[in-house]
């Protein structure tokens, strides 16, 4: 067989096996964060966060269908595509590597055959390991952009090495005409793609130019870099707002109708492009003509985003940004939704603002557009250039890592160390070790030496850094991995021999790696305490690092043939790195990157719905506690007659009018507030303003003043405007006790504690559009449908209602329930719905058998499962005496309890189960979990020992969760009366706290 057909061979080989390995560990249903949005948006075809994603959709639409009709297999099959999508970014990956090998070492005079073994081996190693990494497994197996996006980066780079083996030839631009294409369809996936530009506009220097010069190189970075700006700002960016300044002029100006001015545009665009294709043709101009019809492929290729503006025209669910005329379009492209972070110039966090600089967008009205205010941007009184230390909602967590006094200015060694310390080394570096030298385990880590550290193995070097790992708790995570720093290492090796043999694709690479990885860390300047980890967004630097561990292959079996010469050697050290490095990431990930089993994020999201009365209405705020349960309601069907109100996006004019709609069963929710009155640039803030107004006022009251336009419910400022205020946070509601009793809304037994009205103090100094919307809710309600609050929102998100929300599990029901219960705390318990929710509706899963809980798991079942639900039963049942009934919840906790203990967090929550058991005369079940506890417990406090003093201060709450974990078991232990078990604790005891 020839070169040609092993090397296709081997590389569709290489993508089957990741493939096939993506398909058997992918999830079954969606996963944590984006994916539920996206899953239920591409089943539909619906409108994603911003910026969006079409083509992505659309494609995942097509897996979709392969489902065959069975809606709970369509998240699959979408994960299926994901895995697809990777699979051919292996053969992409095998095929680059075997490709920038082939260039080296085809001159050389080792004999052809054995030249071929180094290739094919450097090939399958460099793109198996890339394969079974950290990152790139993670993002391969659920429903989300960063698979499909990795794919265009790897057909991009594959591409232009095809048109440079072919560059002489005749028909060679059609490669760049495919790479333009391809660039353009990638927008309709994610950015990321576009970073590849500079290094491609290299690639063509190279093999173009009569003589290489420094000169030349900084030129053509110079145009690499200028020409990805003209793609992000000129054709995305600014070819849409221009478009919308088309039709501001054709609607305003003309009279005509909206889309006009688009459209002309359009066509005018069209026009230039084909007079600029024939006039280049016609004066034999070569590179203007491969350059116009590059941008005509790359404005086929982003045309895939028309797919948003005609689905938004429509009554789709799931709708955001309702990106549907040119200027709504316009924000959505440029994510105004998140704002954006300085980058050249901008503030200190000790910066205090001085004034705003006032931007002007534009609102489509009913025959229109409308001038309207746009995002302002601040100015400071002091600023810094290339600001790293910038956020003043993070001022002390600045403070923590600069060790400046608080309120003292950081200077720009403080802010240049930040950037070193943090952003790259903690938000670039450890990731990147993450992948190739190993993991503490994937517990979220903002400084901590317990959790997320990047870890070898190799116990000498670790515990230099992070001090003792050795020890059993440790090693039982399956997040623990460990590769002993042989893929950094091969890796190395590979860089080195690739620079020595091709100084010219060695820095092709390097810059790729720059761009997709450093470059990334500079442009997005983030503040610490991130939500979540993000090395997701660095997956195309260690696509490129993967390269070199590849070419490592051909080092390393060249340095061997220095010694030995007989063939059989030489490919014995090939073997022998397959199983060093792929082999061992294989084994070391496989574990926690098999999510084959997993169900909790879907059975979390039923359990939420399925608590709900019918036609409920559920506030909800974040993407863990909103995603997965459209992803029921859009795809698999489930409670459709529950609405779903996302307070984050209810900020927003677009959402409070999808809101204002039916959608699916689900009725529109009763906001009765003119949306012209809350249109975008109109009372966006209401600020509180004491007009020392005694008493309580009646909601109705305050809404009509906060909406008033008569000037006498206004405040007028200093510069003569007036403005809507929110006059006193004393609030009242009255009370239909008919509607109360006629909708059930309190459980029978309440019925004689039901309040006249209820009272409470507002807990915030303002009111956006959501607290509007809540309001109007409330009052328009009248008690008819249930209203709930998820039990994953931050306190502030109550609007001081506490008191009145009564805990029934997963959700907090708001009820007018008067009892004495104090002003400020969710005290009232549902003890009935609590008890039936848990007994009969929710769903458990298979959590009891898993061995690996992936931090978002941890946190739903910890949290929200068993503390602020099963174990508020618990207590809830035993201080009513109702014995039998906390029996049997305790039993059914200790039934699906993770057998496999995941954290401290987790021994703490198991006490109050332990607990219970023991006070129900389940002694033999309660002394299982104590022992198992316990010994968790004793690990775990050798463990912070040996640490000593590197431990940091957000080492703090596992020290302190550890601590009061002893102290409880030590109680329940006592009570057992188990010898052998006090005896263990007083071991403990004597060795850990007595000193």
């Amino acid at each position: 067989m020839n070169y040609s057909k092993t090397n296709n061979l081997l590389g569709w080989m290489c993508g089957i096996i990741a493939t096939l390995l993506y398909i058997y560990t992918a999830d079954r249903y969606n996963s944590w964060w984006d994916t539920g949005e996206f899953v239920a948006s591409a089943y539909k075809l619906q409108v994603v966060h911003q910026p969006g994603a079409p083509l992505f959709l659309m494609i995942q639409n097509l897996f979709s269908n392969l489902a065959l009709g069975d809606k709970s297999q369509i998240a699959y099959w979408m994960n299926i595509g994901s895995a697809v999508c990777s699979g051919l970014t292996i053969t992409f990956l095998f095929w680059t590597i075997t490709a920038l090998a082939r260039k080296v070492t085809i001159s050389e005079s080792n004999s052809l055959p054995l030249n071929n073994l180094k290739i094919f081996g450097a090939g399958v190693v460099g793109a198996l390991s890339y394969a079974f990494t950290d990152t790139f497994w993670f993002s391969a197996v659920e429903s989300e952009v960063y698979a499909m996006s990795s794919l265009c980066t790897a057909l991009v780079f594959w591409l232009i090495l095809k048109w440079e083996a072919r560059a002489e030839q005749e028909d060679a631009n059609k490669w760049m005409l495919v790479i333009a294409f391809v660039m353009g369809l990638s927008i309709g996936v994610h950015l990321l793609n576009l970073l590849t530009i500079p290094a491609l506009a290299l690639v063509i220097y190279f093999k173009k130019a009569k003589q290489i010069q420094i000169k030349g190189i900084l030129q053509t970075l110079g145009v690499g870099i200028g020409v990805l700006a003209f793609v992000l700002w000129g054709v995305i960016q600014y070819g849409v707002k221009s478009a919308a300044y088309f039709d501001l002029f054709f609607v305003n100006n003309l009279g005509l109708s909206f889309g006009t001015g688009i459209a002309f545009f359009v066509l005018l665009v069209a026009g230039l492009l084909v007079y600029g294709i024939f006039y280049s043709i016609q004066r034999k101009k070569a590179v203007l003509q491969l350059s116009m019809l590059s941008l005509c492929f790359v404005l086929f290729g982003f045309s895939s985003y028309s797919m948003l503006l005609i689905r938004s025209q429509t009554n789709i669910s799931l709708n955001n940004g309702s990106p549907d005329d040119a200027f709504s379009f316009l924000g959505y492209l440029s994510r105004e939704q998140y704002g954006s972070e300085p980058l050249i110039k901008g503030p200190v966090y000790t910066s205090k603002a001085t004034g705003v600089e006032e931007s002007t967008t534009y609102r489509k009205d009913a025959e229109k557009y409308t001038a309207i205010n746009g995002r302002g941007e601040y100015t400071y009184d002091k600023e810094m250039l290339f600001p790293r230390l910038w956020s003043a909602d993070k001022a002390h967590f600045y403070t923590y890592y600069t060790g400046l006094q608080e309120g003292e200015d950081p200077s720009m060694w403080d802010n240049l160390k930040f950037f070193w310390n943090y952003q790259i080394n903690h938000m670039y570096v450890r990731y990147f070790m993450w992948n190739f030298a190993g993991r503490q385990n994937d517990e979220p880590s903002h400084g901590s030496v317990l959790n997320g550290n990047w870890l070898s193995g190799i116990s000498a070097l670790d515990q230099v850094r992070i001090g003792e790992e050795s020890l059993s708790n440790t090693h039982q995570n399956p997040s623990r991995n460990v590769y002993y720093f042989l893929p950094l290492l091969l890796g190395i090796a590979g860089l080195v021999w690739h620079y020595k043999r091709s100084k010219r694709d060695a820095f092709i690479v390097g810059l790729l790696f720059f761009f997709t990885g450093l470059a990334i860390v500079i442009y997005l300047n983030q503040t610490p305490m991130q939500p979540r980890e993000r090395d997701y967004a660095y997956a195309g630097s260690f696509y490129m690092y993967s390269i070199w561990i590849g070419l490592g292959v051909i080092a390393f079996m060249d340095l061997v043939g220095r010694f030995f010469t007989h063939k059989v050697v030489v490919i014995a050290t090939g073997i022998t790195a397959f199983v060093l490095v792929p082999g061992l990431l294989l084994h070391q990930n496989f574990d926690d990157h098999d999510r084959s089993a997993r169900t909790w994020t879907r059975d979390m999201a039923y359990n939420y719905l399925v608590s709900c009365e019918p036609n409920a209405i559920m506030f909800t705020y974040a993407d863990n506690d909103t995603f997965p349960l459209w992803y029921l309601q859009e795809v698999e069907g489930i409670r459709t007659d529950v609405r779903i109100v996302n307070l984050s996006y209810l900020q927003s004019d677009w959402y409070v009018n999808q809101t204002m709609k039916d959608i699916n069963a689900a009725p529109k929710a009763p906001i009765n507030i003119d949306l012209s009155k809350i249109k975008s640039g109109i009372r966006d803030v209401i600020y509180y303003y004491d007009m020392q107004v005694e008493g309580y006022t009646d909601v109705d009251t305050l809404l009509k003043i906060m909406l008033s336009d008569d000037k006498s419910n206004q405040v007028q400022f200093s510069d003569g405007a007036y403005v809507n205020i929110l006059p006193t946070k004393n609030m009242a509601l009255p009370v239909d006790k008919d509607s109360v009793i006629r909708n059930r809304a309190v459980p029978v037994s309440w019925q004689n504690d039901i309040a006249d009205a209820l009272r409470w103090t507002y807990n915030k100094s303002y009111v956006t559009k959501a607290e509007l919307s809540m309001l109007s809710i409330i009052l328009n309600n009248n008690w008819k449908r249930p209203i709930y609050f998820a039990n994953m929102l931050g306190k502030e998100n109550f609007l001081g209602l506490d008191k009145y929300l009564v805990n029934e599990g997963l959700l907090y029901q708001l009820m007018p329930i008067e009892k004495g219960q104090p002003e400020e705390t969710i005290s009232l318990v549902n003890t009935d719905t609590i008890y039936r929710n848990i007994k009969t509706k929710y769903a458990f899963g298979n959590i009891s058998q898993m061995k690996h809980f992936e931090v978002d798991y941890r946190r739903f079942v910890q949290s929200y499962l068993f503390d602020n639900t099963i174990n508020v039963a618990l207590d809830t049942l035993l201080a009513e005496e109702r014995l039998g009934e906390a029996k049997e919840i305790a039993l059914l906790a200790e039934k699906h309890m993770p057998q496999h203990i995941v954290d401290i967090n987790h021994v703490y929550s198991n006490a109050t189960v332990g607990d219970t058991l023991l006070k129900v005369g389940e002694k033999g079940v309660a002394e299982k979990i104590v022992t198992r506890n316990i010994d968790y417990i004793n690990n775990h406090l050798d463990y912070l020992v040996r640490k000593g003093n590197r431990l940091t201060a957000f080492d703090q709450m596992d020290m302190q969760t550890t601590v009061d974990s002893f102290n409880r078991y030590r109680e329940i232990a006592f009570a057992l009366d188990n010898k052998q078990l006090m005896a263990q604790i007083k071991r403990m005891d004597d060795r850990y706290f007595k000193n």
